[in-house]
């Protein structure tokens, strides 16, 4: 009995980083729904932030967000504002040079950053079962997009690639550290005000601030920012708290299973036997996991 009322925290926080993970795993569709009828990225990304900010800010209480230490709210900001659109910008970047699923396969690399980092770091306990469930999942991920050859790719899309995932292996323990103590509401709203700040800027600076012109566009936008942005947020930050950046990024290869199925389900596009037995593979070192949960 005491062992089930231990591992009930570790659990939902497990849902809730699948959660964060489907939600996120939606961006790619919505966004390539989005730019099909016409509509840049930038001001996707604009207007797909600045809801966000304004969901959040008639969720979250006034006294909530005032309560927050400025500084901290500050580095909040920073982390989205400058992490999260500089990883942002890199994948798109290293899309230039490389295709999509070595892409994927590249970026998908952080949980074994992340891992490393917590050993160096001594942050987190590297347990043999947390190791065998980091190489399941990155065996999923190789099984479900393939291991590219380096050969036939440009460095400079390998660089950036790498870059990314590396960015992102740091992102999330700064992120862990930034939101303690903060509600998951409120260190959403400052998140994701930080990343609208950043396209604020680059569109004004490119001077590409539109209106979307149909009610399709701001359907998916609004999809965009409630599920992709809100939600992802809401329930990484909640799930990081407890699980740690290490459990949470294997918990997190989950994703581009998703991305898959969802490309299936609304994109008409192919799911194959290799994306099943990957996610398969993912699903394993997930249980894998939460059945070794620990307080720790």
């Amino acid at each position: 009995m005491a062992m089930i009322l231990t591992k009930l925290p570790t659990a939902r926080a497990t849902a809730l980083i699948i959660l964060a993970s489907c939600s996120f795993g939606s961006l790619s569709t919505l966004t390539i729904l989005i730019t099909r009828r016409g509509f840049p990225l930038l001001p996707a990304m604009f207007w797909r932030y600045l809801l966000a900010a304004a969901v959040l800010l008639v969720v979250v209480r006034k006294s909530e967000l005032t309560a927050i230490d400025r500084r901290q709210a500050l580095r909040l900001m920073l982390i989205g504002g400058c992490g999260q659109a500089v990883i942002t910008y890199f994948s798109l970047r290293a899309l230039d040079f490389i295709p999509v699923g070595p892409l994927a396969f590249l970026f998908y690399t952080y949980p074994a950053w992340v891992t490393a980092i917590a050993a160096v770091t001594r942050r987190e306990a590297i347990t043999l079962p947390r190791l065998l469930a980091l190489a399941i999942a990155m065996a999923g991920i190789v099984v479900m997009v393939g291991a590219p050859s380096a050969a036939s790719l440009h460095p400079l899309g390998i660089m950036l690639a790498l870059g990314t995932a590396l960015l992102y292996a740091l992102y999330l323990p700064a992120l862990q550290s930034a939101q303690k103590g903060v509600p998951p509401l409120v260190s959403s709203f400052y998140l994701v005000a930080g990343v609208f700040v950043s396209f604020l800027v680059a569109s004004v600076l490119v001077r590409d601030i539109r209106l979307p012109e149909s009610l399709s566009l701001w359907a998916f936008l609004i999809m965009l920012s409630l599920i992709g942005t809100v939600l992802a947020f809401v329930s990484l930050i909640a799930g990081l708290r407890v699980l740690g950046p290490v459990r949470t990024s294997i918990i997190a290869t989950i994703e581009p299973f998703f991305t898959a199925l969802l490309g299936a389900i609304l994109l008409s596009e192919s799911l194959t036997s290799a994306t099943i037995a990957g996610g398969a593979m993912i699903a394993a070192a997930v249980l894998m996991l939460q059945w070794n949960a620990s307080p720790g």
